[in-house]
């Protein structure tokens, strides 16, 4: 894809611009952002509306995961916690969720009303309403049988701000637990790879937790879920958007034994692979104990991961491709790099 937003001959999309690497911001920051958003933003999970009394904040996601059921889940579950784990990301409290289906001819009406018990499963853990929708049918061999869009809308604290822009040199940027789990139930849930694991998806709601940290007292700077794109695909956005150099501990990074087992196996990169029900949390320095501990008490394997060195240099060229460093056990510092290709198509 051609720079500037303008288009070579022969481009096309792939695969790869939805797998949150470096040809979704691509995809984003060059052609759509441009065209629809002109006015220079951070890139957020959610975005955040002046109302009377308040503020709320709005978020949309689309899924399109193969198969519709995995380990740990099925698309009817993803579709409502990927919504409202984004409202989460800038502190929102849910009160409505809206609810698109785009369903296949000939899909099971057994394989749908799964779908739908799994969706009003998770609106009453998270105490949401689904409370306006659409139905779309679709021909057979257009859907991969169903496909879900998901709108929903929150209440920010007064007064919180969550954001990239909010990221300052000397924030300690943690996880709340171990890595992959969601990619590598994906990746064995389909038979035509030939891969098994007793790994679950690690879907699950992160309201809770942040609404701990800040019950606790807490303010982070930043928090984003790490979905498509993983570790790697969230932190170099942040980055970029924070103007700001980052960098991680590599082996203070935790992944479930299984994940950096398949990973080795079939040359896929650990930090990009997809999670549902982990995040990242880049707080003061001087919170971060308290914010791990908290962290911890949910997820043992939550780990402090890194540091935000220092202000991005005007006219580096080095940092602005490659803002986010990676240490390894020797102490060498490498630039992390978020990759062009797409390692898992279809993993939400």
């Amino acid at each position: 894809m051609a720079v500037n937003g303008e288009a070579a001959q022969g481009d096309c999309i792939q695969l790869a611009h939805g797998g949150g690497g470096a040809l979704s911001q691509r995809l984003i920051r060059q052609w759509l952002m441009p065209a629809l958003a002109p006015t220079s933003t951070a890139l957020h999970d959610a975005a955040l509306l002046a109302a009377a009394g308040g503020t709320l904040a709005v978020s949309t996601d689309s899924f399109v995961v193969k198969p519709l059921v995995f380990a740990g889940g099925d698309i009817g579950r993803l579709a409502v916690l990927g919504s409202l784990n984004d409202l989460a990301m800038v502190g929102a409290r849910p009160l409505a969720l809206s609810l698109g289906l785009i369903l296949e001819e000939g899909l099971p009406m057994a394989t749908l009303e799964r779908v739908i018990a799994s969706i009003r499963l998770a609106c009453e853990q998270c105490d949401v309403a689904v409370i306006t929708g659409d139905t779309k049918v679709v021909e057979r061999g257009h859907a991969d049988g169903v496909f879900i869009n998901t709108t929903a809308i929150g209440e920010v604290e007064q007064g919180l701000v969550l954001s990239p822009l909010a990221v300052r040199p000397g924030d300690a940027v943690l996880v709340s637990g171990d890595l992959g789990r969601h990619g590598l139930a994906i990746l064995a849930a389909r038979p035509e790879l030939g891969f098994r694991t007793t790994v679950c998806s690690d879907l699950a709601p992160l309201q809770p937790t942040v609404q701990r940290l800040l019950a606790a007292g807490l303010r982070p700077h930043c928090l984003r879920d790490l979905t498509r794109g993983g570790l790697g695909g969230a932190i170099d956005e942040i980055a970029r958007d924070a103007h700001c150099v980052i960098e991680l501990d590599e082996p203070a990074i935790p992944h479930h034994p299984a994940v950096d087992g398949a990973c080795a196996l079939l040359g896929l990169d650990p930090l990009t692979m997809a999670n549902e029900g982990r995040m990242v949390v880049i707080c003061p320095a001087d919170q971060a104990e308290a914010a791990l501990a908290l962290l911890r008490a949910e997820q043992p394997s939550a780990a402090r991961i890194g540091t935000v060195i220092k202000p991005m240099q005007i006219g580096d060229a080095v940092e602005a491709l490659h803002p986010v460093k990676l240490r390894n056990a020797l102490g060498v510092l490498r630039p992390l790099d978020v990759g062009r290709g797409e390692q898992l198509p279809r993993i939400c």
